[in-house]
């Protein structure tokens, strides 16, 4: 197979890594290097910090190994190949009746990402997270090969949301869940502050339930936003896939503070203070901006940071704290998000707990860094814990403890890979797999 001298980046931009790369196009290919050269895995590379990077090193593109394998119509079964984009298999089978029941912001994650970053959705709170709906992983540990399954005990729990360090995920098989059809109906409502987000969460029923959040709004109107619940309905996509593209990085202004103030103005008051209901593809609810390629050039050159986290629910104090640090900052995106989760989680190291996840994006700006290491802090003082595929910044004393899982995830992925040749930067970064840091931990050394 042939190797690439690449520099490759994360979605956020704002970190990127320098290595060889190979791409393999068949399994048997991708078999025979992992078993001389074994190396970390990527895909469409959507996680936004560093978890996918390797700089330095060697690295394996799956992006070419995005193959339907195998389908059983009457169980809705499918096995795929780990590059499959997540999105391009949703599109291929809602016209048949099945659809991926737990699928992230953007149909561009692939299956073997989705699997490592054990990835949440808008039905995070009713279908749990991407990892509790696969049945089988096929794993390149070097030159073994292993297939594991939920009954396979810790290797399963380390490999689902375990960042790729049990071995490069090469396939695996899913359950797929029933659908109507390809469409969704969206009820899109004003918030006017976080308590009434709240309560609207609270009181949803909706299998799919999201807030957009104006990071800017400080005051009466802190957390105000829009709160957009959904639910699948019968009926076929007629429209053509309409795209659009960012050509160029845009300037710094193009995010500056009077301008984020004034689209988030515009786009609160887009709905009518009764409410709107509409009905729209699968594909437009769920990943809105999936119709416009390239967007991470709308924060310039520099890239950007995005920082999620999730905050129990009797800590929601500590989410206003957030809320009125990020209005004061001025440094906020328009794209800010909150979301109800419940308690589901796949694996020893998966983001999801039960309470509200909160994710912002920063331009790559002066003071952004600094801002969202203080975000990690509170995230940390409240209990909670930070989403390492967003991550670009945190710093390994940050999140010691957020996973109380961890060391049962150090022990599964020290055995699978007892020479760390699947660690990634941010792994490296967080010293997650440091064994003697978490023994010191453990001792409050």
């Amino acid at each position: 197979m042939a190797w690439n001298n690449l520099t490759y980046a994360g979605w956020g931009r704002a970190r990127s890594a320098s290595g060889k790369v190979a791409r393999p196009e068949r399994q048997s290919a991708l078999s025979r290097d992992v078993a001389t050269t074994p190396a970390p895995a990527f895909g469409l590379r959507r996680s936004y910090g560093d978890v996918a990077l390797n700089d330095g090193g060697t690295a394996y593109d799956m992006s070419r190994l995005d193959r339907v394998l195998s389908f059983d119509a009457e169980t809705g079964v499918v096995e795929v190949e780990a590059g499959m984009p997540v999105g391009a298999l949703a599109r291929s089978f809602a016209k048949h009746g099945w659809l991926p029941a737990v699928m992230p912001g953007t149909g561009f994650a692939t299956v073997g990402g989705s699997i490592a970053n054990d990835v949440h959705g808008k039905n995070h709170h009713t279908e749990g997270t991407f990892g509790q709906h696969v049945t089988e992983i096929t794993l390149l540990q070097g030159n073994r090969v292993e297939i594991i399954t939920p009954e396979s005990g810790t290797i399963w729990q380390a490999t689902i949301g375990g960042l790729g360090q049990t071995g490069v995920i090469a396939k695996a098989k899913l359950q797929l869940m029933p659908c109507p059809g390809e469409l969704m109906k969206l009820r899109e409502t004003r918030i006017a502050n976080l308590d009434a987000f709240l309560k609207a969460f609270d009181d949803s029923d909706a299998p799919y339930a999201v807030g957009w959040i104006d990071a800017t709004a400080t005051g009466d109107r802190l957390g105000r936003g829009i709160f957009e619940e959904s639910e699948l309905v019968a009926g076929r996509d007629a429209g053509k896939e309409h795209s659009r593209a960012v050509p160029l990085n845009a300037p710094g202004w193009a995010l500056s503070a009077p301008i984020v103030r004034l689209f988030n103005e515009a786009y609160y008051r887009r709905i009518p203070a009764r409410g709107k209901t509409s009905v729209k593809p699968i594909w437009d609810v769920l990943f809105p901006l999936d119709a416009i390629h390239d967007w991470n050039r709308l924060y310039g050159k520099r890239g950007f940071n995005q920082f999620q986290c999730v905050i129990p629910p009797e800590r929601v104090d500590m989410l206003r704290t957030m809320l009125e640090r990020i209005g004061a900052s001025h440094l906020a995106s328009p794209l800010a998000v909150l979301k109800k989760m419940g308690a589901a989680r796949g694996g020893y190291m998966s983001f999801p707990m039960a309470g509200y996840t909160l994710a912002v994006d920063f331009p790559n700006r002066d003071g952004a860094t600094e801002l969202i290491s203080d975000l990690t802090d509170m995230t940390h003082d409240a209990g909670g814990r930070i989403y390492f595929a967003k991550d670009g910044v945190a710093e390994a004393a940050q999140v010691k403890g957020m996973y109380p899982e961890q060391g049962d995830w150090v022990k599964a992925a020290a055995k699978a890979d007892p020479g760390n040749l699947f660690e990634t930067d941010l792994v490296r970064r967080l010293e997650l797999r440091d064994i003697a840091h978490m023994a010191q931990d453990e001792t409050g050394a």
